[in-house]
């Protein structure tokens, strides 16, 4: 087993979003991965085995496993191409089949996939207000024109939108009272947008749930702002530029493109940054 590591949307080789992939003969352990990825202590851990002619993964944060991770799927087709060369690979997450594509750039390496369906559902008053007091926001602080709601392509997040560039910088939030809405909400994170223009958002995401103060870069969260874009009527079909991490120093920047059809898959797509692989150690392994 050998675990790369590597900035998944990065920006002109700075920034991103940390992300092991771990390249496997055979499956592991659910006790395993948890193990490892908590070793690790990025946001998300990418496993993957050879099934078939696909590529079976998990994905595993330091406290919890998400079903379907965006910027660990684009981290881990760079490996995959690193390691077979440029093309598509069909990944077998929890939900479903996800194609990612491997590609070189003047950059360096780039991937991108198709996101799982997406879905797009009311947030109950109670709800919205509980988020607002979790971050200290005043009702008038949001953007009427993109209403609180939870959307989904692979994993629930709750969105917040803020009319404010300079509100969104100064995020801050009550860790424990937010991983509990996380919890009675099933979220993986919340999405704080602020809406530069039609085709530009930045964000933030909150990751609570996973141990993680904050992602910089979330591409599943990404995919579900196409959706709900799409499913409000707001951006029908198109393309966005979503910038995130900024405010973390780590600044990242995401590509979407989807199509108008509702519910179908999200096309998102980055530039990575590989800092190298070494094999496990025996302490590790030995968990297994």
């Amino acid at each position: 087993m050998k675990l790369y590591r590597a900035a998944a949307f990065s920006s002109g080789g700075k920034g991103g979003n940390p992300a092991g992939v771990a390249i496997c003969s055979r499956a592991l352990s659910e006790s395993t991965m948890q193990a490892l990825a908590r070793d690790v202590g990025y946001s998300e851990v990418a496993f993957l085995h050879p099934e078939g002619g696909s590529w079976r993964v998990r994905y595993f944060a330091p406290e919890i496993e998400i079903p379907f991770c965006g910027h660990a799927t684009i981290a881990a087709g760079a490996i995959l191409g690193l390691n077979h060369g440029v093309g598509q690979y069909d990944l077998k997450t929890n939900l479903a089949n996800v194609p990612v594509v491997a590609s070189m750039s003047n950059a360096g390496w780039m991937a991108r996939f198709v996101s799982p369906r997406t879905f797009t559902r009311e947030l109950a008053p109670l709800h919205v207000e509980r988020l607002r007091d979790c971050f200290g926001l005043a009702a008038d602080e949001l953007d009427a024109g993109l209403p609180p709601r939870l959307m989904n392509a692979g994993a629930n997040h709750a969105l917040i939108a803020l009319r404010s560039r300079r509100r969104l910088s100064h995020m801050g939030y009550a860790f424990s009272e937010l991983l509990q809405v996380k919890r009675e909400l099933d979220l993986a994170t919340v999405t704080l947008v602020y809406r530069e223009s039609d085709d530009v958002f930045h964000a933030r995401n909150p990751f609570a749930a996973g141990g993680v103060y904050e992602d910089p870069a979330t591409g599943a969260a990404a995919a579900a702002l196409a959706g709900y874009l799409r499913d409000l009527g707001i951006k029908r079909s198109g393309s966005l530029r979503i910038i995130q991490g900024e405010d973390m120093g780590r600044r990242s920047e995401i590509f979407v493109d989807y199509d108008a059809a509702r519910g179908t898959g999200v096309r998102i797509a980055g530039e990575v940054s590989v800092w190298g692989g070494s094999e496990l150690d025996a302490r590790l392994m030995a968990v297994d």
